[in-house]
């Protein structure tokens, strides 16, 4: 699972959903499916954009949190 951290940099900024779609120019709605960690793709353009205005790297955006009851399949031998 893919963990967005959008909010938590949203609320250290304090900034609303309509202060990052006017600052980066993205779409509300792009803003709001990663603020509810409800995105199912994201454009390498977003990213870079919100990567910018809160002058972080993307591993500070994203973050991959493994899902403690899912078992990954086996490597073949």
């Amino acid at each position: 699972m893919i963990r967005c951290h959008l909010s938590r940099l949203m609320g250290e900024h304090k900034l609303k959903i309509a202060d990052v779609a006017r600052e980066t120019g993205l779409n509300r709605n792009t803003i709001t499916l990663l603020y509810k960690e409800t995105a199912t793709r994201v454009d390498l353009d977003a990213v870079e954009k919100l990567c910018k205005l809160f002058k972080c790297a993307v591993g500070d955006l994203f973050e991959y949190a493994s899902e403690p009851n899912r078992k990954l399949p086996k490597k073949p031998r």
